[in-house]
């Protein structure tokens, strides 16, 4: 029977005549089960809106109709985007009258039209819609006597949900709920729905975070199954497990990870040799010991992708009993590990390595704060403390400078930003928002981790089994030369071509903004002139790192690549793989990459919004008061002004009484007509703190001359 690809080249052919299903079918001589099969085939690929079907039931590439496919991005106002699947020529702009009954995240097929802002390459309206994503609602319920509406949470779901009262399930005007949809929206109709769970009554704490978890369709429950096998796992270790494995409990190794960590999934060691290299263990715990292949553990894993931090809150990749216990590498007890030894000469070349199972017994667990400080002020009593690991630590750092300095001569950007630590009184309500620093034992874990993650990616690249690589492609030329444009305004100039773009030149303007005004806004602009890393079967080499092999290795407790990663690793040094097995593992590695980026990208802009929700909460608390800030993006409608904790709110243009303010877009300025004042990246100013909408997670502020 013909393959897809053969079925979209003939398709595709310019010779093509198009044809219906019963036309394909005796084109093909297909009969009984073989016509069901292909049948089956091409609904798939209409659904997939790979082929479209015409009104005369004709199958054709949807481009020959000006029609494209995508995923419908909406704003809260009501018109949206549609993201091509493989168009490159960039995002369509959707009317509100064009889109026709589509919600935010549906995939549909849009029918290019001729565009009325000629600003804006295409225009286009839906015409038929694939596959609805969004078959829950979360929102808050408001009624009336017979009926009431769900008004979603998430903003780009511009319409309300209509319920009836007996649909109502018991739920009251104000409490947070989950509504089914029942009926499809329609133009100029709502969609219809059901009340199926209540998350949080009118009026409790902590509603919205629970409201946010479910709107990206999150659980932090397991399926029955899943807790079943992960009550079965012993929560110590049994002395015949340990048979076959290398006992490194004699060592001293150690965890160095923030306080509040429990999920402690990587501990390191260093030793300084006779001829002055060293010797650097990171050991992994050893999650696949407890987690089996397809098991409902396993499955479960695989779905979830990664685990989720929300300030105060985690929604664990594996149950806390794994997570948090038998896989944790907690202190002073017996822990099952996969380990990679190095040796590293005083360059920070990696002479040689040792992959192995292990068993460990860390000697301390560490935190961040305490070993910088030992570290960075000698503080005497935590030496003290820790003097039988104090020497060890000095070893550590003095290998990390030497990775660090390699690493820098390479080209491997290394983006240094402020990033907030937010604290949440008991009610869970914002009480401080301060700068998370990343300091010498930060960067120190950081380094060991990088260097073992690109040994295990180019070791198994070389023995040519299936695997799961981090990627970071090299930025599109078009971006850098925006990035180049932009970073005139501020003096500096960008080394070499746009399309050959190396890293060291980027790396160049960051040694040269660093302490300058303008040194976060040039970080973010570049930042989002590049591409974003993601899992892949193929080894593309991580741009921003400047290596060719990269992987994730060292955290299997929270992230499910490393998790197959580690399988593979151990199958392939114990027993290797057969023809069969190198197939099955490669299908499961091609989905394991794809819903693993996927879920990344959802658990960060989740973790996004918790962090918006609860700085706009904070900032409600201090309407009225005055802050220093530095512009870090201008609009035509005014500022952006972000404060010394990272919180960011805007100063509108028509609220700057002196003057009418022109946006200069090139400049990246407002520009008064009569004063010729200017508001531009990078300048400092003095703000109040105006008004916060905390629905909309939106800050405002007003610039002011108060000290």
């Amino acid at each position: 029977m013909k393959t897809e690809d053969e079925i979209l080249s003939i398709i595709g052919d310019k010779a093509y005549r198009p044809l219906s299903e019963e036309e394909f079918v005796q084109k093909f001589k297909y009969k009984g089960k073989e016509a069901a099969e292909f049948l089956t085939l091409m609904d798939a690929l209409k659904d997939d809106g790979l082929i479209f079907k015409t009104k005369k039931g004709k199958y054709v590439l949807p481009a020959k109709l000006d029609l494209v496919v995508g995923t419908l991005s909406k704003h809260k106002k009501g018109f949206g985007f549609l993201i091509p699947d493989t168009d490159e020529e960039g995002d369509i702009f959707i009317g509100v009258r064009g889109i026709n009954g589509a919600m935010h995240g549906d995939k549909a097929v849009v029918h290019l039209v001729s565009s009325r802002d000629r600003s804006r390459s295409r225009e286009g309206e839906v015409v038929n819609i694939l596959r609805r994503v969004n078959t829950e609602i979360i929102g808050t319920l408001q009624t009336q006597k017979k009926y009431g509406f769900v008004i979603p949470e998430d903003k780009r779901i511009s319409d309300d949900v209509f319920i009836e009262d007996i649909n109502f399930k018991g739920a009251s005007s104000g409490d947070l709920v989950v509504a089914k949809i029942i009926k499809w929206p329609g133009k100029g109709k709502n969609a219809e729905g059901k009340i199926i769970e209540i998350i949080g009554r009118s009026g409790d704490s902590g509603n919205a975070i629970k409201g946010l978890i479910r709107q990206y369709h999150l659980t932090e429950e397991y399926p029955h199954k899943a807790l079943v096998e992960a009550d079965k796992t012993p929560s110590v270790i049994d002395p015949r497990e340990i048979d076959g494995r290398r006992d490194l409990r004699d060592q001293i190794i150690i965890t160095i990870d923030g306080a509040d960590a429990k999920d402690l999934d990587d501990a390191v060691s260093v030793q300084k040799l006779s001829d002055g290299n060293y010797k650097l263990g990171v050991h992994i715990a050893d999650v696949t010991h407890y987690v089996n292949e397809d098991s409902n553990l396993d499955l479960e894993a695989l779905n979830r992708g990664c685990s989720v931090y929300l300030i105060d809150k985690v929604i664990p990749m594996l149950p806390k009993s794994l997570s948090n216990g038998i896989c944790s590498l907690n202190p002073k007890v017996d822990r099952l590990t996969l380990s990679i030894e190095m040796e590293i000469d005083q360059e920070g070349k990696v002479l040689s390595h040792d992959i192995f199972e292990s068993v460990i017994r860390t000697t301390e667990r560490m935190v961040y704060t305490d070993v910088s400080d030992i570290l960075e002020h000698q503080d005497h009593k935590l030496i003290d403390q820790y003097q039988t690991i104090y020497k060890e630590l000095l070893l550590m750092q003095e290998l990390a400078l030497i990775l660090r300095k390699k690493r820098e001569d390479r080209g491997s950007i290394d983006f240094d930003f402020d990033e907030s630590y937010i604290t949440l009184n008991a009610e869970g309500i914002p009480i401080s928002v301060e700068i998370s620093e990343r300091r010498s034992a930060n960067r120190l874990i950081e380094e060991f981790m990088l260097k073992a993650n690109e040994v295990i990616a180019e070791v198994f690249f070389w023995m040519e089994v299936p695997f799961v690589y981090r990627v970071h492609e090299k930025p599109s030329a078009e971006r850098m030369a925006e990035f180049q444009k932009f970073i005139m305004n501020f003096g500096y100039h960008l080394k070499g071509n746009p399309e050959t773009i190396h890293t060291k030149a980027l790396n160049e303007i960051i040694k040269q903004v660093i302490g300058k005004p303008e040194e976060h806004v040039i970080s973010i602009v570049m930042l989002r002139s590049m591409k974003k890393a993601i899992y892949s079967t193929d080894c593309g080499g991580h741009f921003g790192l400047g290596v060719k092999y990269y992987c994730h290795f060292t955290s299997p407790i929270r992230r499910y690549p490393d998790l197959i990663i580690h399988r593979i690793i151990k199958e392939t040094l114990s027993s290797g793989m057969n023809e069969k097995r190198v197939k099955e593992v490669k299908t499961k590695t091609e989905l394991a990459a794809r819903l693993a980026s996927d879920k990344e990208k959802i658990a960060e802009e989740l973790e996004r919004e918790v962090e918006k929700m609860k700085k706009a909460e904070y900032m409600s608390y201090h309407i009225g008061e005055i802050y220093s800030g530095i512009i870090s993006g201008v609009v035509q409608s005014g500022f952006f002004v972000e404060l010394s904790n990272t919180i960011e709110g805007m100063v509108r243009a028509d609220s700057i009484m002196d003057d009418y303010y022109r946006f200069e877009a090139e400049k990246y300025r407002l520009v008064g007509d009569r004063t010729k004042k200017t508001y531009g990246i990078g300048d400092k100013v003095k703000i109040k703190v105006l008004r916060v909408d905390l629905e909309n997670r939106e800050i405002d502020f007003e610039l002011t001359k108060e000290k």
